[in-house]
């Protein structure tokens, strides 16, 4: 008799219920995960839909001041917007691309709206080898209206280089330090990517513009089905625990 107890009490004991409990805790975990994927595909589909409606809508106005600072990230962007200003050539500056044509840069100038405000726009691009000065005689003099696509400030530098305002070397569209190091004033916090310009007079080489690309990563539903995946291994994995701790009939 206490030989048969002792055996039961064994038994008893040994059932996993720690590792039992981590598996559970790994499925919720996986689970939660899956869920915020779906959640974040609809969102990135909701997304794609909207940019794909306004970069093919009718040029509005730009936004005003109050719109643009009180707007979450991301909530303006792509908008199709006109603008009509004149530009200030010496405040321009080259910024590091690679666009479908090679390696160079974006040419950003400063315009001064007719409504009073300044905005930095992204001409387009000009190829490797041109130089500062070949982006300001670029500039075109007099009245100019560019339709383009509005964009949020890209701040620091690029994924591998930060900004170099010191050496003027710049990586990324940063609007806040381009306009403290170009002296520029007072900007609004967003820059245009110019789709069509049009100008009395260019002098030297005209940068491309439209090249903006309008593409978001859609993985997803693909990591959704990988966290799904996990958890019901996971709920595989207490099944087989427990039929292996069972104890054997003798």
């Amino acid at each position: 008799m206490t030989v048969g107890g002792g055996g039961s009490g064994a038994a008893a004991t040994g059932r996993p219920w720690g590792l039992t409990l981590l598996l559970i805790i790994a499925l919720a975990v996986f689970v939660v995960l899956g869920i915020w994927q779906v959640r974040r595909m609809y969102w990135k589909h909701d997304l794609i839909a909207r940019v794909n409606v306004r970069v093919r809508a009718v040029p509005a106005s730009l936004p005003t001041d109050a719109r643009l600072v009180s707007a979450r990230p991301g909530d303006l962007d792509y908008l199709r917007v006109k603008l009509s200003g004149v530009y200030v050539a010496s405040q321009s500056a080259r910024v590091r691309a690679a666009t479908d044509l090679g390696t160079g840069y974006w040419a950003m100038t400063v315009m001064r709206l007719d409504d009073g405000r300044t905005i930095w726009v992204n001409r387009g691009f000009v190829p490797e080898g041109v130089t500062e000065n070949q982006v300001w005689t670029g500039v075109p003099a007099g009245a100019v209206r560019v339709i383009g696509l509005l964009r949020s400030t890209e701040p620091g530098g690029s994924l591998l280089q930060s900004n170099r305002p010191q050496d003027d070397r710049w990586y990324s569209r940063d609007v806040a330090a381009l306009t403290r190091a170009k002296q520029a004033g007072r900007t609004v916090p967003v820059f245009v990517d110019a789709q069509q310009e049009e100008g009395r007079s260019f002098r030297g080489s005209k940068p491309v513009p439209g090249l903006t690309v309008v593409r978001f990563a859609d993985n997803h539903l693909s990591y959704a089905l990988t966290w799904f995946a996990m958890a019901a291994l996971s709920g595989a994995a207490i099944g087989l625990v427990w039929r292996q701790a069972r104890p054997k009939s003798s």
